[in-house]
């Protein structure tokens, strides 16, 4: 297995993990004691994922939920800080549930050590979860 420690690399690499739907895999990348922020999350969503396990815990049911077909756009921006990037990207795909398109620009901020993300914080729309088929938390199944 090719360990990726630049973070840029990583985080590619995580994107097309998630393009497999290898959510399993995806949830590797990880540190035990990672943390997922999800700073415009809205009442009733979770605002921060602590641990691993939390991470593989909410991320479990997203392919039920969303079939990712590409990250048309993605650009990976250096800081001043070697271990963390800030990266702006599209996702789209379609829903499961209804078939409905999946368009959505993301920026989130990420950080690596020895390989793994130890902190991601993620900037989305939160509007989006008002579209039937969205609660990803919950399998369809």
């Amino acid at each position: 297995m090719t360990t990726y420690t630049a973070p840029a690399d990583l985080y590619r690499h995580s994107l097309r993990l998630l393009l497999d739907k290898r959510i399993s895999d995806w949830v590797d990348l990880w540190a035990e004691d990672g943390t997922m922020e999800f700073p415009f999350a809205p009442q009733g969503r979770p605002e921060r994922l602590d641990g691993k396990d939390a991470v593989a815990a909410y991320m479990r049911h997203y392919p039920d939920h969303i079939d990712l077909h590409d990250f048309p756009d993605v650009e990976i921006h250096r800081t001043t800080d070697p271990a963390t990037i800030v990266v702006e990207m599209r996702a789209v795909g379609r829903l499961v549930q209804t078939g409905s398109p999946y368009d959505m620009r993301y920026i989130a901020v990420v950080t690596v050590c020895d390989g793994q993300f130890t902190s991601y914080r993620d900037y989305w729309n939160p509007l989006v979860l008002q579209a039937p088929g969205t609660d990803f938390v919950r399998s369809t199944r």
